[in-house]
């Protein structure tokens, strides 16, 4: 009789790690196959200058459901994959404007609503920074 094959899980470490860049890891992780230690699981990341990540990890990257705050106080919130804004996602620009809707790779892509700094409201399609037959939605 064969003896089962080990499937279990990967044991998971809880860490606070500071980085030689002065960059500080506080979260879960787990050990590679070549013995490092990668994020995976839940995790803050963040840079002595302000750039926070809070969020899901898997291979070391940025993956799953997350929040990014940016020194310049632009927020992203919403799924990510291989450390790109990528899913569904809310990102807030530093003057009060929001975008929500899709992103791939880092960039607007798909059907999304735009609320600039004044309050309007905008959908339709966006393609990177180009967004033709953009309509005003009107609130009456």
């Amino acid at each position: 009789m064969e003896e089962a094959m080990d499937q279990s899980a990967p044991e998971v470490f809880q860490i606070s790690f500071v980085f030689p860049n002065g960059d500080l890891y506080d979260g879960e992780c787990t050990r590679s196959s070549s013995g490092s230690l990668e994020r995976n699981g839940r995790g803050v990341h963040r840079r002595p200058d302000g750039f926070t990540y809070t969020g899901s990890w898997k291979n070391d990257r940025m993956n799953g459901a997350g929040r990014l705050e940016h020194p310049s106080g632009a927020v992203y919130e919403g799924e990510f994959a291989d450390n790109m804004f990528h899913g569904r996602g809310t990102y807030t620009f530093p003057n009060g404007a929001k975008y929500m809707g899709s992103f791939k790779q880092n960039k607007m892509e798909g059907e999304g609503e735009y609320v600039d700094a004044h309050g309007l409201r905008w959908r339709g399609a966006f393609y990177d920074k180009a967004a033709p037959g953009l309509k005003l939605k009107l609130e009456m």
